[in-house]
C-alpha cells in the first residue's frame, strides 16, 4: 500500500509538469500512469541494477547462460530423486518442480528473445530456447523417469490415494511422455528427440520470418502511393498489409508485395508440417492433427472440421450479404473498380460501421484514452472480482524499455495476487501481434508459500504524442480487454501445481476468458462507466456508446467466416499427409471453399500465417473458446455485466468442496475466478508439439490483429 502511494505522489508531480498538454486529472492512479508520457528513470550512479524481470542473473545477456545452466543441474538433481523414491504423492510434486524449474527459463527466454530490443539479449535467449528445448525433448523419453510416474498410477492402491488434482497432473505428466513416444524402441526414441528438437529450430526461423518487411522497386509502383511506405533508395520497404488504408491502390500494392512468396520461408513452412507428420506417425498418430487434439475439448480432428463445417454452412447467407454490403460501398467510392477483393473487407467494414453508426471512428478516440480504458479495466475487475491494478516503479534493469509499466494485482482480502508488465508500445523490431506471455506460472511451494505468476502484456499502440496521451480506437480498446482476459486467466487460475495454472489448460479453453472480456468491452453499460474525454472529462454521450456496440455487429458473419477459413487452413495443413499439393495450392482451394473471395495470384498469405507456430492444428480454438464465452455471457452477464456472484460462482462451489486456503498456507487448491474450474481443467491438457514437461515454447495466447 505504501508503494502505491508513493508511485501516486510521483504521477502527481508528473501531471503538474505536464498540465500543458491538458490531460485531465480526474484518473484513478492507474489511469494517470498510462495517460503521461514516460519521462524517462533518473540515473542513478551508486544503485545495483536489477535483471530482468528481477532476475539477478540476467543484469547481461551471459545471465542466460548462467540461468539454464542452473537449471540444467537442478533438472539433474530432481530426475535423480524423483527416480530413487518409493512412488507416491511426492513423485508428481517433483515432477512439477521439475516443470517449473524449466519453465522458468524457458518462458523468460521465449519472451525476451521475440520482444527485447537488444539483438544480444534476443540471441542469448534463442540459445536459452534451444538448451531447454533440447533437454525437455530428452526428458521426456527418459525411460526411468517415466517409469517413477507410471508405477504410481498403475498401483489402483496407490493412486487411489491420490487427491483428485493431484491425480490428474498425475496423469497430464504421462500423457505428455506417450505421446512423445515413450513406447518406441531406443533408435526410434532418439529420432523423436531429433525431430522435436529440428521442429524447435524451424518453427523459430519461421515465426521469425512471419514478420520481415518486403523490399520492391519503386518504379513498379505508382509514384502517388511511394509515401505510403518507408523508402529506401530505389526501393519501397512494405512491412505491413495497410488493411485501413483508404487507398485502395495502397492497400492491393501491399497486399501483393507484403503477400509475395519468399522461397526459403515457404521451403521452412513445408519442412515444419512435414517434421510435425513424420513426428506424429512415429509415436503412433495418423496425422498431427490427431497428436495435438489429444486430450482438448475438441479431441479430435473430425470433430474440428465438422464444427467448423457447421459454423460456416450457419454463416454463409450473412456472410454473402455482408460481402454485398461491402460491394455497394466500394461501387459508390470506386465505380471503375468495384470488384471486393481480399484486401478490401476490413476497410470498408469500418466506414459501413462508421456509416450505421453516423459516427466518424476518429472521433471515439479522445474518450478511450489510454489511461481511461485501464481505468476501466481497473473499476471493472474491482466489481467482478474484488481485484484492483497497482502501479508500481520498476527497479532499474528490471524492464526492457522506458516505456514498460508494471502492474501489482491485488485482491480485497487474498492480498497480492501477481504481476503484469505491459509493454504496450510500437518500437523498431517490436514484433506487430497483441499477445500474453506467461513469464512464471504460479504454484504452491514446498515451504507452503505461494509463488506468484508473473505475465507480459505485449499491444502494439501508437506512442503519446506531446499534445495528448495515447488514444485508442474502438478496435485497440477491445484488443486491450482481450489481453487483459489472459492475464486474469494466469492471477487467478491458482492452482497447487504449475503445470496446470492459469492459461496453461486446453487451447479451445485459453481463450474464453479472453473472449468473454470483449463481451465487456462491448456493453454500453460498462463502456459508459470508463469512457471520457482526456481533456474535458466530459462522459462519452451515451448515443455515442450505443451505437458503437451496435456497429460492432455489422460485418461481423464475414470477420468470423473470416476465422473459419484459417482455422480450416490449419487443419488441412496437419492433416493427413503426403498432401500431394503445396501449401499455396491448399491455401487456394480452401479460401474459395470456407471465404467466398477470390484467391490472389502470386500471393502466400500462409507464410504470415504465425498462428501456424503457436496454434498448429488448433487455431479454431478461438472460434470454439467464442462460442463457450458467448454461452458464459447470455447465462452469467447479460442481464447485468457488474454480477459478480455470477463471476466468482466457481469459485463458490470449490469452496463448498474444500476448505479455503489462503496466500502462503501450502495447504490444499487456492481459489481461482473467471469462470476457471477445476473440472474444466479435468478435461484434459493440451501441449503444442514444441512444449513438453510444462516447457511452454511457442504457446501463444494471442490472436491476429
Amino acid at each position: 500500500m505504501r508503494g502505491a502511494m508513493l508511485c501516486a505522489r510521483r504521477l502527481g508531480g508528473l501531471r503538474a509538469r505536464l498540465g500543458a498538454r491538458q490531460v485531465s486529472t480526474s484518473w484513478s492512479p492507474v489511469g494517470a500512469a498510462f495517460n503521461v508520457r514516460p519521462q524517462g528513470r533518473r540515473l542513478d550512479l551508486f544503485g545495483e541494477r536489477q535483471g530482468l524481470f528481477g532476475v539477478p542473473t540476467l543484469r547481461a545477456p551471459e545471465g542466460f547462460r548462467v540461468a539454464q545452466e542452473r537449471a540444467l543441474r537442478r533438472t539433474e538433481q530432481l530426475v535423480a530423486r524423483a527416480c530413487s523414491l518409493p512412488p507416491g504423492p511426492q513423485t508428481v510434486l517433483l515432477f512439477d518442480e521439475l516443470s517449473d524449474a524449466l519453465c522458468r527459463v524457458a518462458d523468460l527466454a521465449d519472451f525476451v528473445r521475440i520482444a527485447h530490443p537488444e539483438a544480444a539479449f534476443r540471441e542469448a535467449a534463442e540459445e536459452a530456447c534451444r538448451s531447454i528445448g533440447t533437454a525437455v525433448e530428452k526428458l521426456n523419453t527418459n525411460v526411468e523417469l517415466y517409469q517413477s510416474l507410471q508405477k504410481l498410477l498403475a498401483d489402483e492402491r496407490l493412486a487411489n490415494s491420490l487427491d483428485p488434482e493431484t491425480r490428474r497432473v498425475a496423469e497430464l505428466f504421462l500423457f505428455d511422455f506417450e505421446i512423445s513416444g515413450i513406447h518406441l524402441d531406443n533408435d526410434k526414441r532418439r529420432r523423436a528427440v531429433d525431430l522435436n528438437v529440428k521442429i524447435l529450430d524451424l518453427s523459430s526461423t519461421f515465426l521469425m520470418g512471419t514478420n520481415l518487411p518486403v523490399k520492391a522497386e519503386k518504379h513498379l509502383l505508382p509514384e502517388r502511393v511511394w509515401h505510403h511506405f518507408e523508402v529506401a533508395g530505389d526501393h519501397v520497404v512494405v512491412d505491413g498489409l495497410r488493411a485501413e488504408a483508404p487507398d485502395d491502390l495502397v492497400r492491393e500494392a501491399a497486399y501483393k508485395i507484403f503477400l509475395y512468396p519468399n522461397a526459403g520461408q515457404l521451403k521452412c513452412l513445408e519442412e515444419l508440417l512435414s517434421n510435425r507428420d513424420l513426428l506424429a506417425k512415429l509415436v503412433g498418430y495418423e496425422s498431427f492433427s490427431h497428436r495435438a487434439l489429444q486430450g482438448t475439448m475438441a479431441r479430435s480432428p473430425e470433430t474440428v472440421m465438422q464444427f467448423l463445417e457447421k459454423l460456416s454452412d450457419k454463416l454463409s447467407e450473412r456472410t454473402m450479404k455482408d460481402f454485398e454490403m461491402m460491394r455497394g460501398m466500394k461501387m459508390k467510392l470506386n465505380p471503375q473498380n468495384s470488384e471486393l477483393m481480399p484486401w478490401d473487407p476490413p476497410y470498408y467494414s469500418s466506414l459501413i460501421r462508421a456509416e450505421r453508426s453516423s459516427v466518424e471512428p476518429g472521433a471515439y478516440g479522445p474518450f478511450f484514452s489510454l489511461g481511461a480504458c485501464m481505468d476501466g479495466l481497473d473499476v471493472l475487475l474491482g466489481r467482478l472480482l474484488g481485484v484492483s491494478l497497482r502501479v508500481q516503479q520498476p527497479a532499474p534493469g528490471e524492464v526492457w524499455a522506458q516505456d514498460v509499466r508494471k502492474l501489482a494485482v491485488v485482491h480485497e482480502s487474498e492480498g497480492l495476487l501477481g504481476y503484469i508488465y505491459c509493454d504496450f508500445f510500437q518500437r523498431a523490431d517490436k514484433p506487430h501481434q497483441d499477445c500474453h506471455f506467461t513469464i512464471r506460472g504460479g504454484r504452491v511451494r514446498e515451504d507452503g508459500s505461494y509463488q506468484l505468476p508473473v505475465v507480459v502484456l505485449m499491444l502494439n499502440l501508437p506512442q503519446p504524442s506531446r499534445d495528448s496521451p495515447t488514444l485508442l480506437t474502438p478496435g485497440m480498446m477491445e484488443n486491450l480487454f482481450h489481453e487483459m482476459g489472459h492475464a486474469m486467466h494466469s492471477m487467478l487460475g491458482r492452482t497447487r501445481y504449475q503445470h496446470v495454472t492459469g492459461t496453461r489448460c486446453p487451447t479451445d479453453f485459453a481463450e474464453v476468458p479472453s473472449i468473454l472480456m470483449e463481451y465487456f468491452a462491448a456493453d454500453y453499460r460498462v463502456v459508459q462507466q470508463f469512457a471520457r474525454h482526456y481533456q474535458t472529462g466530459q462522459s462519452l454521450p451515451r448515443s455515442m456508446v450505443s451505437r458503437l456496440c451496435e456497429s460492432k455487429k455489422v460485418c461481423a458473419a464475414a470477420d468470423m467466416q473470416l476465422q473459419v477459413f484459417y482455422a480450416a487452413l490449419d487443419q488441412l495443413y496437419h492433416g493427413p499427409h503426403p498432401r500431394g499439393r503445396c501449401t499455396t495450392d491448399v491455401l487456394r482451394a480452401t479460401q474459395e471453399r470456407f471465404y467466398g473471395l477470390p484467391y490472389v495470384p502470386g500471393t502466400a498469405w500462409q507464410l504470415r500465417f504465425s498462428h501456424l507456430v503457436g496454434y498448429g492444428a488448433k487455431y479454431y480454438s478461438y472460434l470454439m473458446s467464442r462460442a463457450v464465452a458467448s454461452m458464459v455471457w447470455r447465462e452469467c452477464f447479460l442481464q447485468d455485466p457488474f454480477n459478480r456472484y455470477a463471476s466468482e460462482a466457481p469459485f463458490h462451489r470449490r469452496l463448498r468442496k474444500r476448505p479455503r486456503v489462503r496466500l502462503g498456507s501450502g495447504r490444499g487448491e487456492l481459489p481461482r475466478g473467471l469462470g476457471v474450474t477445476a473440472e474444466a481443467e479435468a478435461r484434459g491438457q493440451s501441449r503444442v508439439e514444441e512444449t513438453r514437461m510444462g516447457a511452454r515454447f511457442r504457446r501463444r495466447d494471442s490472436r491476429l490483429s
